[in-house]
This record gives C-alpha cells, sequence and structure tokens, in this order.
C-alpha cells in the first residue's frame, strides 16, 4: 500500500523515538519539580525550547509548548487578540476564508463570546491574498491578523513576507500558522510575530506541537493552572513530547531544500500524468507557489469519496482534503472560497508526499486514471 496522505499525519522516524524514551522511562520526573528528579527533565525541555526556537528564528522564551497545532492555534488567535482588547481595547480579527478550522472557529469564538468584529479577505481562484486587499482590511482597532503560510488542502503558500510587512506598517501583529509548511518552507525571517507549528506532520508523534510568540505582544493563557510556561500554557509539560518536536524540527529543517527540491519534482511529473492522462482533472492551488509535496485535483462528474474508494482497492491512500472534517457532508470551504462550485469541489481528491520521496509515481497516476475511469458516468 502506498500512503500518500502525509498532510492528515506522518509515521515517526526512528531518531526521535530514541531521543524521547529517556524522559518517557527513567528520567520520568516532573519538570516543575524542585528535587533531583525534576532535574534532568527540566534542563531537556529548555533545550527542546531552544532548539525549537532556533528553527523558528524567536528566542527561546517565545516558544510554548501545545499537545498540536490545534490549540497553539487557538491560542494564538483567542490569546493574542483577548490580550489586545485587554491592553488597547481592540476588537477586531482578520483572518481568510481558507484557513483551518482551528483559526475560523477561534475567530468565530471571539465574535460570538467577546463582540469581535472579524473580517475574511477573499482569495483568488489559486488560493492567493492580495497584499493591498490584507491593507485595506486593516483598522485601528485590529487586534490580529492570521493567516496560513500554506494551505492544508491545496497546498498554496502565501507571499508571508508581504503579508507581513503591510501589517508591520499599521503595527499589527501577525500569527502565522505554519503547520503544513513546517519541513517545506523556511520557517525564520518571514516577519510573522507568532507561529504555530505540529508536532505530527512532521514525524514526531501527535500530541506534540509549539506556538512561538514575540515577547512584547500581550497573550491571555486560555488553560490556568500551575503556570506552566510562564503562565501562558498552564499544565505539567510532556517533556519527552518537546524532545521529539525539537528532534524532529531539526531533522526537517537540516533537511528541507534537498528534500523539498526532490519531492516537488516527483509532483510535479505526477501532476502532469494526472492531468493528461484524466479528462475530468483540474488541478487546484497554485501552479506555482504550493507545497512541494501536494498535489490536489477536482474530477469533474465523479464523486471525491468514491475515487478515495477505488484508490484504495488499488493499493493508493490519499483523502479529500483536511483530516480534521473528514466525513462532513458540506464541500471544502477552502475550495468554496477559491470559486469552484458547490458540486464540484465535491469531488476533491488531496495527494500529500512523504519526505525523503524518491521513486517516481507512474503507477500512483494510473490508479488515479483507473479509479476515475472507473466511477465517471
Amino acid at each position: 500500500m502506498l500512503y500518500l496522505d502525509n498532510a492528515a499525519t506522518t509515521p515517526v522516524r526512528r531518531e526521535v523515538l530514541e531521543a524521547m524514551t529517556p524522559y518517557l522511562t527513567h528520567a520520568f520526573g516532573n519538570p516543575s519539580s524542585h528535587h533531583t528528579v525534576g532535574e534532568a527533565p527540566a534542563r531537556a525541555l529548555e533545550d527542546a525550547r531552544e532548539r525549537v526556537a532556533g528553527v523558528l528564528g524567536v528566542r527561546r522564551g517565545d516558544v510554548v509548548f501545545t499537545s498540536g497545532g490545534t490549540e497553539a492555534d487557538n491560542l494564538a488567535v483567542k490569546g493574542i487578540a483577548i490580550g489586545a482588547l485587554l491592553d488597547r481595547g481592540a476588537r477586531h480579527v482578520v483572518t481568510l476564508p481558507i484557513e483551518h478550522e482551528a483559526v475560523l472557529q477561534s475567530a468565530a469564538f471571539l465574535q460570538r463570546v467577546h463582540g469581535f468584529d472579524v473580517t475574511l479577505v477573499p482569495v483568488d481562484g489559486s488560493g492567493r491574498v492580495d497584499p493591498s486587499e490584507l491593507g485595506r482590511a486593516l483598522r485601528d482597532d485590529t487586534a490580529l491578523v492570521s493567516v496560513g503560510y500554506a494551505n492544508n488542502e491545496v497546498g498554496t503558500v502565501q507571499d508571508v513576507t508581504a503579508l507581513a510587512a503591510v501589517c508591520r506598517e499599521r503595527g499589527i501583529p501577525v500569527h502565522l500558522d505554519a503547520v503544513q509548511a513546517a519541513g517545506w518552507l523556511p520557517l525564520a525571517g518571514t516577519g510573522a510575530d507568532a507561529i504555530s507549528i505540529a508536532g505530527h506532520k512532521i514525524a514526531a508523534p501527535k500530541g506534540t506541537g509549539a506556538l512561538a510568540v514575540r515577547g512584547r505582544i500581550p497573550v491571555e493563557p486560555l488553560v490556568h493552572g500551575g503556570g506552566q510556561e510562564r503562565g501562558r500554557r498552564s499544565g505539567t509539560e510532556n517533556v519527552a513530547g518537546a524532545v521529539a518536536l525539537a528532534t524532529a524540527l531539526e531533522l526537517a529543517e537540516a533537511e528541507r531544500e534537498a528534500d523539498a527540491a526532490a519531492v516537488a519534482a516527483i509532483r510535479d511529473a505526477f501532476i502532469a500524468r494526472v492531468l493528461a492522462e484524466v479528462p475530468q482533472a483540474r488541478l487546484t492551488g497554485h501552479p506555482v507557489h504550493r507545497l512541494p509535496a501536494t498535489a490536489s485535483f477536482t474530477f469533474a462528474g465523479t464523486s471525491g469519496e468514491a475515487v478515495l474508494l477505488e484508490l484504495e482497492r488499488r493499493g493508493i491512500v490519499s483523502s479529500s482534503g483536511s483530516a480534521c472534517a473528514a466525513g462532513a457532508d458540506e464541500p471544502s470551504h477552502v475550495l468554496v472560497a477559491m470559486g469552484i462550485d458547490r458540486q464540484t469541489a465535491q469531488t476533491a481528491v488531496r495527494f500529500t508526499f512523504p519526505h525523503g520521496l524518491r521513486q517516481d509515481l507512474d503507477a500512483a497516476a494510473a490508479a488515479v486514471a483507473a479509479s476515475v475511469a472507473a466511477v465517471a458516468p
């Protein structure tokens, strides 16, 4: 079986498992304990924080370890927005209609519970936002702009440095959801004020993640208790998870440029063959500014779920989009926001490739052609 759903999750690397194992066994102590059993875990936690900060291009104290990307996005959007509300009365959030539900539902929560205004800046047919359009959406009371570095469904990559520059001119903080970008795109030097990542997208275990927020930005905690993570996220820290995240992130960053170039070449050959052999196929997302490991299509006149079943019968595992929305009857909000009609949006299939991919995907492309032919009327 060929697993082509790596945007949903990835297997844990051997090096990551080996790095985290001591903190699940003999170095098991609570890092907040003031005795010798807690000393090694405390040192490991701060070392992991330093390593994550190095890849993200922030200071060690800016990094908050979380349970994953969803929590990191929630803390960024709610925490920074409520912090701005308390600090200067700001009550406006700007984001894009194609963002992950963790961002969109956090913005909706702010609107429903705290009376925020939420502006969704439209994107073009490739899923990209124009920096000037973003600029026009900003107000004096804008608390936060939250943008995905790379879209989780179609792989479109935003011009994040240009977007951050527009916001910086107005003194408005920018949160970058980099959950899908980590390991494929540079994370340092984007100009963002906050950045969220998830471990299970880069070969660390599920339930690991981080949010980096530059120290000058007030963040209201969402989880209260013992005051861990400098008061921004209470709860006994997952030391093994933090070590795993740091190890996976450093490995992915070290391999990123060579890996991205190799995988992108295979991706382009796969896309070309699918478009040549499947008349119904339409590539979604930006044709150039896209993640190296993502190829997403619609197959007009079919059912995306039926195509997926046929693909799995032929040994190819893929998805119709975000795993967080799997089983939903509604078409992808991402594709609809890009101007694709709802019926066509329900024919979407996403292929996401692993790090280290070196073989061609001719057999996978042939399986796509056969699967679409099998379900087409």
